[in-house]
Formats: structure tokens, sequence, C-alpha cells
């Protein structure tokens, strides 16, 4: 039997600064997941580690206590493996002052 597999684009050519994050995504029904995030331009400023946030209801958020670096270079490419990660999962930052990034953020799920 084949697993399922599924890709979703949670954020598509956004521009984060401040505070930011992804569309929420519903994935308890996956068992793992892998996180890719891609610089779509050169980004600007100091840029902080993106963290891993889960929900019970896709409301209220709880960092999951994974971090990973954002991409320092335009087309650059970075992930994060994740489990154990309840129903609702996105992808959250907190960029400086004069900070800016703009990304590519895509889920890829697995049953």
């Amino acid at each position: 039997m084949l697993p399922e597999n599924l890709t979703a684009v949670v954020a598509r050519n956004e521009s984060w600064t401040g505070e930011s994050a992804t569309e929420p995504y519903e994935a308890g029904w996956a068992k793992e997941a892998i996180v890719f995030v891609r610089a779509l331009k050169e980004p600007e400023g100091a840029l902080p580690k993106a963290r891993v946030q889960i929900s019970p209801d896709g409301i209220r958020w709880c960092d999951e206590g994974s971090e990973f670096d954002l991409p320092a270079a335009k087309d650059t490419v970075v992930f994060q493996r994740l489990s154990h990660f309840g129903n609702f999962l996105r992808i959250a930052a907190t960029l400086p002052e004069g900070s800016e990034i703009t990304l590519l953020v895509t889920f890829h799920l697995k049953a």
C-alpha cells in the first residue's frame, strides 16, 4: 500500500515584516511533515529563527519548540522535519524593525 502524501502551499510570495505567520493548515491526519521555506527575493536586515507553532483549533497557538533559520539569500531553501504536531500547524517569525523576507512556504505531509 502506498502512503498518503500531500503538499500544501501555505505562503506564496508573501513579504514578512514584524510579527508574521503562515496560514494555518489542518494536518492532524499526517504522521510526519517537512516544512520547506524558500526566499523569493534577497532578504533585508537581520533575520530571526522561524518557529513551528501548533494549535488544537487553528485560532490559539503554542510554540512547538522547533526553530530553524530563515533562508539568508534569494532562492535559498531551508527545511524543518516535524512529528507529533497535533491538528493545526503553522510557521511564525518575529522580524526586527527594518528586516523583511519574501518567501514561499510549503508543508509536505505523509500519513
